[in-house]
C-alpha cells in the first residue's frame, strides 16, 4: 500500500489535467470561536502557502466580546500579487456551530467547505462540495490530555486542507517549528495533529473542487510581519527614547512590541536602561507626557485608536500652540464611541487634521504598507522636530494587527534630523541680538528653540498655552495673536515641501483619475486591472501620503476630467479635506467612493461602484 505522501502526489498528479482547475487563485476562510487558539492553525496555514513562494495575505476578523464569539480568518492566494481582501470565498473551513449554515450559505457556487462531520452541513447546498471529517475522533488518539483538544484540534483542519489543496506538508511542518518556536513538545504534539489530519483527507477523501496550490517563486527574500511591528521597528530606529501609552485596541502591540524591541537593544554597557516607557493612567496622560518629553529634548511618542485622540484633544493643541514635538499613532478602528473596536476603518482623518479647538491644522501619514510604516514611524520623529508639532501616524486596524508579505525593511541610512535646536555655542555667536522662541528668522514659519539645561542666560522662555508675542512673553495684543496665528499657518505651508510626496501607482493619459490613501491602496491597483480589463475604463491612480498634500495633488486633478476619492469611512474624509484645499473651480471634477461595513475594503467594490458612476455620467450626457 502506497504512503500517505504518495497518495497525495498520484491524487495531485491525477487532477493536474482537469479543465477549470483554480491554482494560486483563490480565498480560504476559517470559521472558527474565540479563545479557540485558532490563531496558531490560521497562521501556519498562512505561513505555509507563503513559503511555497505563493502570493498571501491573511485578514482576521473577531470579536471585540468574550471568548466563544465567532471568529473568521481570511487567507487569499493570488498569483497575480493581489493581497486586498477578495470579497468572495472560494474554500470554507467551517468549525463554529453558531456560524456554520450562514456562513455555507454566504458561499457563492463552485465553492467547497471542509466542516466538523457532526454539523451535517452537506445538505444544505447541492451547488458546493462539501468535505466532512470527524475532528472529534481524530484529535483524541493524537492528544491524550483532554483539556488541550480543543487547541490541538484546530491543527487537523490545517492537514486537511494541505491535502486537498497540494499544500506541501513538509512545509506546514516547517511553519509549526517556527510558530512554536523553543516549545519542542508543543511543536510535537501539533505536527501529529497536522499529519493525522492529512492522513484522514489523503484516505478518505476524492477531491472534487478546483483549488489547488502549486509552487511559485514569488516570495524570494521576503518576510511576513504586521504593520505595529513594522512601526515599532521604525521607532526603535528613528531614536525614541520615551514612549507613554494607555492601553486600547488596536493598537496595543505597536507599543508592547517596541518595549520588547528596546529592551533587548536599548540596555546600556552598565546594563541600564536608556529609554523610559510609562503606561498612563489615560490617554489624556500618556498626550502630556509626549508633549513634556519632546519639550525637554526627548524623541517621544504614544500610540492609540480613535476614543483615546478624542481624548488627547486638549493637549494636543496645546503642542500645536507651544509648538512642542511629538509623534502620534492612530491605528483607526471603527467609531464613533466604542463602535466596532475590533473591525478597521479609515474615520479619524478630519478629527485628527484639526484635532483641538481654535484654528490647528496637523500633519499626518497615511502609510499603506508594513514597508511605510517602518519607514513614516522614521519620518514622523524627523518632521516632529522640524516642525515642532504633533505628527499623527494614521494606521489603521487591517494594516496594524493584520500578516503582511514585505521586503526586508531598508536600514536608514539619513542622520536624525532635529531641526532648529540652538545649542550654547550658537546662542554665544548671537552675541546682543537674543533669542526669540517664537520669532520667524527664516521665513519659513519655524522658529528656534532650545532645550532645558542649556548653559547660556539667552537660552531660557516660557512655554506658553496662552496668548504670547515672539519672545514668548505673555500677551493678549491682538496683533501678536494674529502674527503668532498667521506664522503657524505659514509652518504649515512649508510642510507641504517636506512630507511624504503621493505615488503615481497608475499612470497614464486618462482623463479619469483615482486617488486613495493607506491600506484602501490595495483594492484600488486590483480595481484598476478589473476595471481596464473588464469595462474598457483605463483609469490613473495616484496614491496620498501626506497631509499637508503636496503640489502634485492639485496637478493631478487639474490633469483629469473626473477623479475618484476612494476611502473607508462614510462622511468621504479625504474627498472632504481635498475639497478644503484645491480650487473651487476644481471642486466639480470630484467623486466619491466610500466602504464603511468595518471590514476591509475589496476591490470588486470599488469597480462596481466606479462602473456604476461612469454609468450614470455617460447617460447625463
Amino acid at each position: 500500500m502506497a504512503t500517505t505522501i504518495e497518495l497525495g502526489v498520484q491524487e495531485k498528479a491525477a487532477r493536474t489535467a482537469l479543465p477549470g482547475r483554480k491554482v494560486n487563485d483563490f480565498s480560504i476562510q476559517v470559521a472558527t470561536v474565540n479563545g479557540s487558539g485558532s490563531q496558531s492553525a490560521n497562521t501556519v496555514l498562512l505561513r505555509s502557502i507563503f513559503q511555497m513562494g505563493v502570493p498571501v495575505s491573511g485578514k482576521n476578523l473577531f470579536p471585540s466580546n468574550i471568548a466563544g464569539l465567532p471568529t473568521w480568518y481570511t487567507i487569499r492566494a493570488s498569483k497575480q500579487g493581489y493581497i486586498a481582501r477578495k470579497k468572495e470565498i472560494d474554500f470554507l473551513v467551517a468549525m463554529n456551530a453558531e456560524t456554520a449554515k450562514e456562513d455555507v450559505m454566504s458561499l457563492m457556487p463552485g465553492a467547497a467547505c471542509v466542516y466538523d462531520e457532526p454539523l451535517q452541513l452537506s445538505g444544505l447546498r447541492q451547488d458546493i462540495t462539501f468535505y466532512p471529517v470527524p475532528f472529534d475522533k481524530l484529535v483524541a488518539p493524537v492528544c491524550p490530555e483532554a483539556k488541550l483538544r480543543r487547541l490541538v484540534k484546530n491543527m487537523l483542519y490545517v492537514g486537511v486542507v494541505d491535502a486537498l489543496l497540494g499544500i506541501e506538508r513538509e512545509e506546514s511542518e516547517k511553519a509549526l517549528v517556527k510558530q512554536f518556536g523553543k516549545k519542542k513538545k508543543a511543536a510535537e504534539l501539533n505536527t501529529a495533529a497536522v499529519r493525522a489530519g492529512y492522513d484522514y483527507a489523503i484516505a478518505n477523501f476524492t477531491k472534487q473542487d478546483p483549488f489547488w496550490v502549486e509552487r511559485m517563486n514569488e516570495n524570494q527574500g521576503k518576510i511576513i510581519v504586521d504593520g505595529n511591528a513594522a512601526a515599532a521597528l521604525g521607532c526603535m530606529f528613528a531614536g525614541v527614547t520615551v514612549v507613554t501609552w494607555y492601553p486600547i485596541t488596536p493598537s496595543s502591540s505597536l507599543v508592547e512590541t517596541l518595549i520588547d524591541y528596546l529592551k533587548e537593544y536599548r540596555i546600556g554597557p552598565d546594563g541600564k536602561a536608556t529609554f523610559a516607557v510609562v503606561q498612563a493612567e489615560d490617554e489624556l496622560a500618556a498626550a502630556g507626557m509626549v508633549l513634556g518629553a519632546g519639550w525637554a529634548g526627548a524623541r517621544s511618542m504614544t500610540s492609540t485608536s480613535g476614543p483615546g485622540i478624542s481624548l488627547m484633544a486638549e493637549f494636543i493643541g496645546l503642542g500645536y500652540y507651544t509648538e512642542l514635538p511629538g509623534v502620534f499613532f492612530d491605528i483607526q478602528r471603527v467609531g464613533p464611541s466604542t463602535g466596532l473596536p475590533t473591525r478597521t476603518m479609515q474615520g479619524d482623518v478630519l478629527f485628527c487634521a484639526f484635532l483641538s479647538h481654535g484654528d490647528t491644522k496637523h500633519i499626518l501619514l497615511f502609510p499603506s504598507s508594513v514597508e511605510e510604516c517602518f519607514s513614516m514611524a522614521i519620518d514622523a520623529f524627523d518632521l516632529a522636530e522640524q516642525f515642532q508639532t504633533p505628527v499623527f501616524v494614521l494606521s489603521d486596524l487591517d494594516l496594524g494587527m493584520n500578516n503582511w508579505m514585505a521586503h526586508p525593511f531598508t536600514y536608514p541610512e539619513k542622520p536624525i534630523a532635529r531641526g532648529k535646536v540652538l545649542n550654547e555655542d550658537d546662542l554665544k555667536r548671537m552675541g546682543g541680538f537674543g533669542f526669540a522662541r517664537y520669532k520667524d528668522v527664516d521665513g519659513d514659519g519655524i522658529p528656534y528653540r532650545t532645550l532645558p539645561g542649556t548653559a547660556h542666560p539667552n537660552a531660557a522662555y516660557f512655554t506658553r498655552g496662552s496668548g504670547h508675542n515672539e519672545k514668548a512673553q505673555y500677551s493678549e495684543r491682538p496683533d501678536d495673536y494674529v502674527n503668532n496665528m498667521d506664522r503657524l499657518s505659514r509652518k504649515f505651508e512649508t510642510a507641504r515641501k517636506f512630507v511624504p510626496a503621493p505615488v503615481k501607482e497608475v499612470s497614464g493619459t486618462s482623463k479619469i483619475g483615482t486617488i486613495a490613501y493607506g491600506t484602501t491602496h490595495w483594492a484600488l491597483t486590483e480595481s484598476c486591472d478589473q476595471l481596464l480589463k473588464e469595462n474598457n475604463i483605463a483609469m490613473d491612480y495616484l496614491r496620498v501620503r501626506a497631509y499637508p498634500f503636496t503640489q502634485e495633488v492639485h496637478d493631478f486633478i487639474k490633469n483629469h476630467d473626473r477623479v475618484y476619492v476612494v476611502e473607508q469611512n462614510r462622511d468621504a474624509q479625504m474627498f472632504q479635506l481635498i475639497k478644503l484645499d484645491i480650487a473651487a473651480d476644481q471642486v466639480t471634477k470630484l467623486r466619491s467612493v466610500v466602504h464603511y461595513n468595518g471590514l476591509p475594503i475589496d476591490a470588486r467594490s470599488v469597480t462596481d461602484a466606479v462602473v456604476s458612476q461612469e454609468t450614470s455620467s455617460q447617460e447625463a450626457k
